[in-house]
């Protein structure tokens, strides 16, 4: 059956299914899940004809949205937060895995674009980071704790101060993607190169390791999450540029809307950074090699996991669901 043909055809269904989706038709928990059968098997269909079809774009979407709204719609009596984070926030990162691809290419350009201008530029440094707190650092690795600006204040005050400006830079990366976009692209790539030349400088002045085991034992979640912050931010952006076969309000609605979920599972991380820095970061100095190794590696992966291999075992499971 020629693609034309097969959307003619399915056609009335498809736009039944959007009405049960957005709340225009309300259906009982069978009769979704029935629908959500029907629109797997058209979703099938069209991978299996017509693979590079935007036809299977938009059916994988309402397949993705039709399982979410069966789960709300069956587990009410569940704890509501926790199966956003277990439920939804997965199956929505696996809908959109292709922008978390898109932030961590970002990421990664950047950040060697930040080592390779403070290697060549011996000025670039001081110009990104201030001569105060490059000065201080030199006194600070003069002294044997490269890291002692983080010991400074209390750790109640630290937490408190961290957490709300790494929240802020987070608001910043994903909000400033209504710009298109670019204003994400733009937040992410300042963050980026600031983090690639302050790493060089340590490296520079001979004291890597100890900044690594330093800025990493909260880095590890604090810059991930921005790294996701990002990807939440270019959802919302090509929301608003690419609304495919929605209207533009439409396809602002449903971006912004699931970029949102993603935005705000970054928060606990976020937190979970801000407590690590203000309350264990500064004593990494007399830390345990194999005790801040571990820290460094155990926060990194649980971040890595949950959104990197747990949204694909979630969405191995709504396949199984449907057949």
């Amino acid at each position: 059956m020629r693609e034309v043909a097969f959307i003619k055809q399915n056609k009335e269904k498809w736009l039944e299914f959007e009405l049960a989706i957005f709340g225009k038709a309300k259906k009982n928990p069978d009769e979704l899940a029935n629908l959500y059968i029907q629109m797997m098997n058209d979703l099938s269909y069209a991978q299996t004809y017509y693979p590079k079809s935007k036809t299977v774009i938009y059916l994988n979407h309402l397949a993705s949205q039709i399982y979410q709204k069966i789960y709300k719609t069956k587990r009410t009596e569940k704890n509501r937060v926790a199966e956003f984070f277990v439920t939804e926030v997965p199956l929505l990162v696996y809908e959109y895995r292709r922008y978390l691809v898109y932030a961590f290419i970002l990421f990664f350009v950047t950040v060697s674009i930040g080592v390779i201008s403070a290697k060549y530029d011996p000025n670039f440094v001081r110009l990104i980071l201030g001569d105060n707190y490059v000065n201080e650092t030199l006194e600070n690795i003069k002294k044997g704790n490269p890291m002692a600006v983080y010991g400074s204040g209390s750790n109640w005050g630290s937490f408190i101060s961290i957490t709300m400006n790494n929240l802020f830079v987070g608001a910043k990366c994903y909000f400033f993607g209504l710009f298109a976009g670019i204003g994400t692209f733009y937040i992410c790539m300042s963050n980026c190169i600031m983090l690639g030349s302050f790493q060089y400088f340590f490296y520079e002045q001979g004291v890597f390791w100890k900044s690594v085991r330093g800025i990493w034992i909260h880095g590890a979640m604090e810059i991930f999450g921005i790294v996701i912050e990002t990807a939440a931010g270019f959802i919302l952006g090509a929301s608003i540029l690419f609304p495919k076969t929605f209207s533009r309000i439409n396809s602002f609605k449903i971006g912004f809307k699931n970029s949102f979920k993603i935005y705000l599972s970054t928060f606990p991380f976020t937190i979970g950074a801000g407590f690590l820095e203000g309350f264990i970061t500064r004593y990494s100095i007399d830390m345990p090699n194999w005790l801040s190794s571990f820290i460094i590696l155990f926060t990194l992966g649980i971040i890595s996991f949950y959104y990197l291999v747990y949204p694909f075992i979630v969405h191995k499971k709504t396949q199984q669901f449907s057949a």
